[in-house]
């Protein structure tokens, strides 16, 4: 992240070179946090990770598990069985990833109730 000489302010450049474009945003969508932490309970396979994500869809399932694959917060193992089991767990990045992460969900589950109120009290003053 660069500093603008003049103000002194951040400045988030569109480019590899911006950890926040980069890398934080790879995990900020709507799925990936869940995913991670579905896998903090250890080694899941693919039906039973989308039953315990509700309303993620197959497809949207296997995109998020390949970009946390790329990304290298999630392994995915395939078994050579009849049918062929595949196994996602998190790896050693992937946990310390969470770590963090924790922190930012259990300030979501402590505020949520305000959050829902100041949405509230700002949805009905747009009336």
């Amino acid at each position: 992240m660069q500093t603008n000489q003049h103000s002194g302010k951040r400045v988030f450049s569109n480019n590899a070179e911006c950890p926040i474009r980069n890398v934080v945003a790879q995990i900020g969508d709507k799925w990936s946090v869940l995913i991670l932490f579905a896998l903090v309970d250890g080694e899941e396979r693919f039906n039973a990770l989308k039953k315990r994500i509700e309303g993620i869809s197959q497809r949207m399932l296997t995109q998020t598990l390949r970009n946390l694959e790329r990304e290298g917060f999630v392994s995915r193992t395939a078994y050579p069985e009849v049918p062929v089991r595949v196994e996602y767990a998190l790896t050693e990045m992937g946990r310390d990833l969470v770590k963090p992460l924790y922190g930012l969900v259990s300030w979501a589950d402590d505020h949520h109730d305000r959050i829902n109120d100041a949405r509230t009290a700002y949805d009905q003053a747009q009336v």
